[in-house]
């Protein structure tokens, strides 16, 4: 019960509707089957020695009868196929957006712990698993099922000593395919990692193929490639050569039923306590029950191990999401209290308290590693702080939907992402519902219309993934207009300008003069000459507040701030 659960990714009741027709199905398959068992008994009777004539007007009756009836089998077949593939499929795609909906919602520190790899096999190789489990090998389990209770129960009336005999080992082969439950489970966990780890590996040896050539570093980087696949390898050849005689075994056992069975009848002849018609309705009933029998238990071994991926998908989806009921203020301020915050075992923040005023702009500045980019992230909730809470406008930021929040937060960062769309599009995302004439106006404030102008298509210019075809200016402003677009009132800037050559970064900063009017801003900078006119500096060092004022108070207290400052004033006037 436990794999269906997995395997149906926690709703059994997608299972109603297609095996609720694979048992119709099967039912409607019997009826051909009882036919041609009384087409026999009619044979027989006619050559028994009684004398009896051969009822040819019956067996044309029972053959006009079965050539009928393949349309309702092909129809009940029909509808088995239509309920088991289109629920199969129907479960897969919705499942997998599901998954991805609730990734989206599901802290960036979980997210950060789980290798890309291991994320990307849950939604493509885990659901196709679990797809194949449900649309191929639960029916065949159903029909195999369905089919032995049948016949036994059926059976049992005619001659219980030969239904005992044909069913008397099936017990011991379902007792020793369920015996390998605890091996598959270790061999299938194992042979997943292994998949991981190898797709893992190959994104790592795809991404970082230019570092390597260009550091000559390519059979070095090759062997942990390779080592992932030979670990496949391995993985899958043991999975296979320990389970198979499992299999083996318990497909021996059942079919060793027929075998006793034809011992059983074979001596309840030769005593006359069995006549020869019931003895060719065993075998003919024994022929139709153990065929389908047989690939079931070959694919039941399959079937657990797709529960397994199924497993996986259910964990990841039990994962908490992050909590909040509230609306979120339509503006205000953002207030730390005595926030501390660690990745994992590593501490960044302890007892930070702050204040970032409403309209006003607010720079983080101090020494790399110092807790600025955390102070940020914790900013827009990506992230909840272990200790302390953090306040939007005096509501409690952990008791704001995330939605609702992220509504009135824009964030420009360093590193810029557009996605494998249309310029056009990747500016709309800052707000979908936005007219040509607001893009347009969003694109000219950014800097970037006349840029976008020059492009083949314009704004219908599809862009590289993550942004590769186009420049980092040209990215960088982008973002900015798709920031200015949507119009939020809180701006997150994490050093926008700081890796864009000269001209870019003019242009940049415009960008940014426009996006930051009227509005609340916090702003990370080490370039500290383009935050001295700060309304607030906040210095951090090893995860605390080292000093925080106005420039000028900074520079007179001579501590970090004025340090950092006349260090940049030595260093500008270094020249080659």
């Amino acid at each position: 019960m436990n794999a269906i659960r997995n395997i149906t990714i926690g709703h059994t009741e997608r299972l109603y509707r297609p095996v609720g027709y694979t048992m119709l199905a099967n039912l409607v398959n019997i009826v051909p089957f009882c036919l041609s068992i009384e087409a026999v008994r009619i044979i027989f009777s006619a050559f028994d020695g009684s004398g009896q004539p051969l009822d040819t007007a019956r067996l044309w009756q029972i053959s006009g009868i079965m050539a009928a009836y393949m349309l309702v089998m092909a129809l009940a077949e029909r509808a088995s196929y239509r309920a088991n593939f289109r629920g199969a499929y129907e479960m897969s795609a919705s499942g997998r957006l599901s998954l991805a909906e609730h990734l989206r919602k599901l802290p960036l520190g979980f997210l950060s712990r789980r290798d890309p790899g291991d994320l990307s096999s849950m939604l493509i190789t885990d659901f196709m698993m679990a797809e194949t489990g449900i649309s191929h090998h639960l029916p065949q389990l159903m029909g195999a099922v369905v089919m032995p209770v049948l016949a036994f129960v059926s059976l049992v009336w005619i001659d219980w000593r030969m239904a005992v005999s044909m069913f008397a080992a099936l017990p011991l082969a379902m007792c020793v395919l369920w015996a390998s439950t605890s091996v598959q489970k270790n061999l299938g966990g194992r042979q997943i990692h292994a998949k991981i780890n190898a797709g893992n590996r190959l994104e790592e040896y795809l991404q970082g193929i230019r570092v390597m050539k260009a550091y000559n570093l390519l059979g070095e980087r090759f062997v942990r490639l390779r080592d992932a696949f030979a670990g496949l390898r391995r993985a899958c050849i043991r999975q296979e050569a320990l389970l198979g005689p499992f299999v083996l075994l318990s497909i021996t056992l059942a079919r060793a039923g027929l075998t006793l069975m034809v011992l059983c009848g074979t001596y309840l002849m030769l005593g006359g306590e069995l006549s020869l018609l019931v003895f060719v309705l065993f075998l003919v009933v024994g022929s139709r029950v153990f065929d389908p029998l047989t690939s079931a238990l070959t694919n039941f071994a399959e079937f657990r191990y797709f529960s397994i991926a199924g497993g996986r998908i259910l964990t990841l989806m039990n994962e908490p999401e992050m909590k909040g009921e509230r609306q979120s203020p339509e503006a205000g301020g953002i207030r730390f209290e005595h926030v501390s915050f660690a990745y994992q075992d590593k501490e960044v923040l302890q007892d930070v308290s702050m204040d970032f005023p409403e309209n006003s702009l607010t720079a983080l500045v101090g020494p790399s590693g110092s807790g600025k980019s955390t102070v940020m992230k914790l900013c827009a909730r990506f992230y909840d702080p272990r200790k302390g809470r953090i306040f939007f406008n005096g509501v409690p930021m952990d008791e704001i939907n995330p939605e609702k929040l992220m509504s009135h937060i824009t964030m420009v960062f360093q590193d810029v992402y557009l996605f494998q769309d249309t310029i056009r599009n990747n500016i709309r995302f800052g707000r979908t519902d936005a007219t040509e004439e607001e893009i347009i106006s969003a694109a000219r404030k950014a800097c970037c219309h006349d840029f976008i102008m020059r492009l083949p298509q314009g704004y219908d210019t599809m862009v590289g993934e993550g942004g590769c075809t186009l420049s980092g200016g040209e990215k960088q402003r982008i973002s900015i207009a798709r920031a200015i677009l949507k119009d939020a009132r809180i701006i997150l800037l994490d050093e926008a300008t700081a890796s864009l050559d000269p001209e870019n970064e003019v242009e940049v900063q415009k960008a940014i003069d426009t996006l930051v009017k009227g509005r609340t801003v916090i702003v990370i900078a080490h370039r500290l000459k383009t935050i001295s006119g700060a309304d607030h500096i906040i210095v951090m060092d090893n995860g605390r507040i080292s000093e925080a004022g106005t420039h000028e108070t900074l520079m007179q207290s001579g501590g970090l701030y004025a340090r950092l400052w006349n260090i940049q004033e030595h260093v500008s006037g270094w020249s080659l």
